[in-house]
């Protein structure tokens, strides 16, 4: 298959739709700091297999420590997993594009 190369405007298209689908970094540090133990922040960035897990062991008296430790760490990971969803649109849009 050959790849037929994107014009100026559909990179600037692509951009555009990805940072119209880019999570609120504020939304997901407000949702760390007071629901972290229980996942939300991993909810709202797409994480969902993790944030289950971590939904799962928060809910438990003795799990509660350990997600803490988890949501304390993703607070420095944020940004990170942020461009990490916006790779992923990227490809995911990029690769409509060429169909």
């Amino acid at each position: 298959c050959r790849r037929i190369p994107f014009s100026l405007q559909q990179k600037m298209l692509i951009d555009f739709q990805v940072a119209a689908h880019r999570p609120s970094k504020l939304a997901a540090y407000l949702l760390c700091v007071f629901l972290g133990v229980l996942g939300a922040h991993r909810f709202y960035l797409g994480e969902r297999k993790t944030a289950i897990v971590m939904l799962g062991i928060g809910i438990t008296i003795i799990g509660l420590p350990v997600t803490a430790v988890w949501a304390v760490t993703d607070l420095f990971r944020i940004p990170a997993m942020i461009r990490q969803r916006d790779e992923e649109t990227r490809k995911r849009l990029t690769a409509e594009a060429a169909e």
